[in-house]
């Protein structure tokens, strides 16, 4: 009888390998393995006959051989097997009955009746009770992914399998009660304990994420200082157009004076009647370009503070007008003793956007000054240009340079003032 069983094992060896499908990542030989050493394992602690040994060993190597051609029901797929095997090994029928009895008995929904349905029963469960059980587990989840049956996610195994072992699966068998019970409860317990700390950690979290949401709603903390970051980065851009206006007009001035002064001061005393134009023309730029320097024009203030004033709270430490002749201890002390009361915090902020609004009114006035002068300028000054060319007769050639050259360069001057004004 030992021969059959390592031919056996051979069979069902070869049979596993070649025709079961890869996806078996649990039910493989592996598994069988893992059963028929169980199965020896209680064997070896029960007082059991040899006949039977030998029949729940031939059981426990063929009782999965029915996956090489079904899912579903293969423990009757695996009693064709068995049977056909069994046969060919001249194997009585009475051995094979029983040997397919115990077959059929690894069924998980159904109870065991006789002794060996007992024991194969606890054999092939035994993983419930082993040490390596979360990795057998984990194989087994995998399987069922890969082969479509369904597809649990860690947490839903997780339950299925405290599931599994508090309501379906028990051991009957007084050697598995005695010494796989213990381990079996060890792995419940671990199930149990990390599904707590899990619900645990999403409480914590589902209460933080809670109370943030409260908090934002309820605290305006976050709003004002999103109203003041806003202000302040909106003033300061408009402070910056403002000094980018004012450059193009210092620019642009700039090269206009310069054409007057190298094309129509050497034509004045040849063309008098040019001077009132060309005097207006020039008058509108320089007066243009002075109001450019004065919107632009930076004002700083003393840089000093007492120790009177931030315990009053009347100097803004926010502006380096007010602090840059101070000490840096003096400095640090200063902004310490500001970040100790929240409302002097935003009584700075407040006054730098309150000052800095008033900077930038001032720009803004001088600018609309400026482009309005500069506007008007250059319109009586084309219409002075054609007044005084047409009461004289004259024609523009006549007060244009000879030098083609210089012709040129002023057309391209010309340009690059629109193209700046652009």
């Amino acid at each position: 009888m030992l021969e059959l069983i390592k031919k056996t094992e051979k069979f069902v060896f070869d049979l596993l390998k070649n025709e079961l499908d890869n996806s078996f990542l649990y039910h493989n030989y592996t598994h069988t393995e893992r059963v028929l050493r169980s199965v020896r394992e209680i064997i070896e602690n029960t007082e059991i006959s040899t006949t039977d040994s030998e029949i729940l060993q031939l059981a426990v190597l063929l009782h999965d051989t029915g996956y090489t051609k079904s899912i579903d029901n293969h423990e009757e797929e695996s009693v064709k097997i068995a049977t056909a095997f069994l046969k060919e090994q001249d194997v009585n029928q009475e051995t094979i009955t029983a040997v397919n009895n115990c077959i059929m008995a690894t069924k998980f929904k159904d109870s065991p009746k006789t002794e060996l349905d007992k024991i194969i029963r606890d054999a092939d469960a035994s993983h419930f009770g082993k040490k390596y059980f979360t990795e057998a587990s984990e194989f087994l989840r995998k399987e069922l992914e890969l082969q479509g049956i369904k597809n649990y996610t860690p947490i839903e195994w997780e339950n299925e399998n405290i599931n599994v072992l508090t309501k379906k699966h028990e051991f009957y068998t007084d050697y598995a009660l005695k010494n796989w019970q213990p381990r079996k409860e060890k792995n419940l317990a671990s199930l149990i304990k990390s599904k707590k700390k899990r619900k645990t950690k999403l409480k914590t979290e589902e209460l933080k994420a809670k109370y943030k949401a409260q908090y934002k709603n309820e605290s305006p903390e976050r709003g004002i200082q999103t109203f003041y970051r806003v202000a302040l980065r909106n003033h300061i851009k408009l402070s910056d157009i403002a000094d980018t206006k004012a450059n193009i007009l210092l620019s642009v001035n700039a090269i206009i004076i310069s054409l007057v002064l190298a094309n129509l001061i050497s034509k004045l005393d040849s063309n008098p009647y040019l001077i009132y134009p060309t005097a207006i023309f020039t008058l509108s730029c320089v007066i243009s370009m002075v109001l450019s320097i004065i919107a632009t024009r930076p004002n700083i203030t003393s840089g000093e503070f007492t120790k009177e004033d931030v315990a009053n709270k009347k100097v803004n430490l926010t502006f380096f007008g007010n602090f840059h002749k101070m000490s840096l201890e003096e400095y640090d002390w200063a902004v310490k003793e500001l970040l100790k009361d929240k409302n002097y915090v935003y009584s700075s902020l407040t006054k730098d956007l309150y000052f800095l609004g008033k900077v930038l009114e001032r720009k803004y006035r001088i600018l609309r000054i400026t482009y309005t002068i500069f506007m008007i300028g250059m319109i009586v000054s084309v219409i002075s240009f054609g007044v005084a060319l047409k009461g004289n007769n004259a024609r523009l050639n006549d007060v244009l340079p000879d030098n083609s050259t210089t012709t040129s360069l002023l057309f391209n001057k010309n340009a690059n003032v629109n193209n700046t004004l652009c």
